[in-house]
């Protein structure tokens, strides 16, 4: 995500509009509806037996999530996982409540950010040790591109920005190159590989596209920048958690993202930074907190940067939030990332299925990739007034987001997101343009 929190789902109200309502109950008997009746039954069908399939399916039951409700906002904000509530009202009740100040040892407080950071690695593709968590996603790509931009080979000039990037990534990438020194090169992601060269000192890009779910090729990208001496910098916002990462085997070597999205660490959740082992030593963050100190409570006018990623802390965590997070991440207890890849491979095939069957050609464009090697875990569908039939969707039960001007985002998180899901909103956006 973004960098920033965005949007939630419910939106401004708009004047009314011409949306027609579902279809008859009972509609005349005719060739045209019996072929329709037909599919939509071999639809609806093959979703009850694709989610009787399913392996992970199961984990739905991980979470608390309104009946009656199709939740397709993940990539925006991810679901109550059912542990978070009782964990939470632990930690205000009784680590705060009633052990107080002592819960910074007696309930392990102070080692939060590396102990979570630990729990969050394998989803990235990282060893233990490499990532810390505290902050926003803003804060830590601020540190993430000035710590690479002095981590770059003298006499460099060139920060290399994704053109398309979520905003925030920009305005943090404009602020950074100004305190280096560098020049914000934007380029598209496409092109990035051929922008590169012996002026380019930081490369920043986007796991996967905020708008459309493209997937870039990230270990393609990397060795790309590496190949010309830059350090690259990754936002897997819209990608940790929905499918593999790999950063220590594809070289990365510094990235962030939030933990409000596919991970489920609620809103607001603090974020993550990742700083490969090789760079640890070397790393400079132009934010040095007293928890980043190798000895915090030694309170010495100089700093010393405390060894290993925790050198990233800053400020006091956020408790509250960190041990929120903590208890979501349980949902991923047994679960391999390859599963949920191939299963949000799937849901996302099946609604671009659905889509075709039950909404009027001409009506929607995808503008997501059809390619699997392209494509993140989320549906963007192009049409007009997109902002009314989101209201629409919304408002007869199936939650995704807008994007301005014209777009419906679909986001399908694996673990409680089955075909059922899909089928019903498809139809139901069929309903809407019908």
């Amino acid at each position: 995500m973004p960098a920033t929190a965005e949007s939630p789902a419910g939106l401004p109200a708009e004047p009314p509009v011409d949306l027609t309502v579902d279809l008859p109950a009972e509609p005349p008997v005719d060739q045209t509806v019996d072929q329709t009746v037909d599919l939509a039954v071999d639809l609806r069908e093959r979703a009850a037996a694709l989610d009787a399939a399913d392996e992970l399916a199961k984990l739905r039951e991980r979470f608390t999530l309104p009946d009656g409700v199709v939740y397709l906002d993940g990539n925006s904000l991810g679901a109550l996982p059912a542990t978070v509530a009782d964990t939470t009202a632990d930690v205000v009740r009784r680590q705060w409540g009633e052990l107080l100040i002592r819960s910074w040892d007696e309930s392990g407080w102070w080692t939060a950010p590396e102990r979570i950071g630990d729990k969050i690695a394998p989803l990235v593709g990282a060893a233990p040790g490499q990532v810390t968590v505290g902050d926003s996603t803003s804060v830590n790509l601020f540190k993430a591109l000035v710590g690479a931009a002095r981590l770059a080979a003298p006499g460099r000039t060139e920060l290399l920005v994704d053109a398309a990037t979520f905003p925030t990534d920009g305005y943090i990438a404009a602020s950074a190159a100004r305190m280096t020194g560098l020049t914000v090169v934007p380029v598209e992601p496409g092109e990035a590989a051929a922008a590169m060269g012996p002026a380019t000192a930081v490369v920043l890009l986007n796991h996967v596209d905020y708008r459309t779910g493209r997937l870039h090729d990230l270990p393609a990208l990397t060795a790309a920048a590496h190949a010309v001496g830059a350090i690259t910098v990754w936002d897997l916002c819209h990608s940790a958690g929905a499918l593999p990462v790999d950063l220590d085997a594809h070289a990365v070597d510094l990235a962030v993202g939030c933990t409000y999205k596919y991970l489920n660490g609620g809103p607001g959740a603090p974020a993550y930074l990742y700083i490969a082992e090789r760079h640890q030593e070397s790393f400079d963050s132009p934010l040095p907190g007293w928890n980043g100190h190798a000895d915090p409570f030694a309170m010495t006018p100089d700093y010393t940067p405390a060894p290993g990623a925790s050198r990233a802390r800053v400020g006091t965590p956020d408790i509250l939030s960190m041990l929120a997070l903590e208890a979501a991440l349980d949902a991923w207890d047994g679960v391999p990332v390859e599963a949920v890849r191939a299963k949000s491979l799937a849901l996302t095939d099946f609604f671009l299925e659905c889509v075709a069957a039950y909404v009027p050609e001409g009506t929607v464009e995808s503008v997501t990739p059809t390619e699997h090697a392209r494509r993140g875990s989320q549906v963007s569908l192009r049409t007009g007034n997109a902002r009314a039939v989101m209201t629409e969707l919304i408002s007869r039960g199936v939650v995704g987001d807008f994007r301005a001007p014209d777009v419906l985002r679909f986001g399908f998180t694996p673990l409680y997101v089955g075909f059922a899901d899909a089928e019903r909103a498809a139809r139901t956006l069929g309903h809407i343009f019908g």
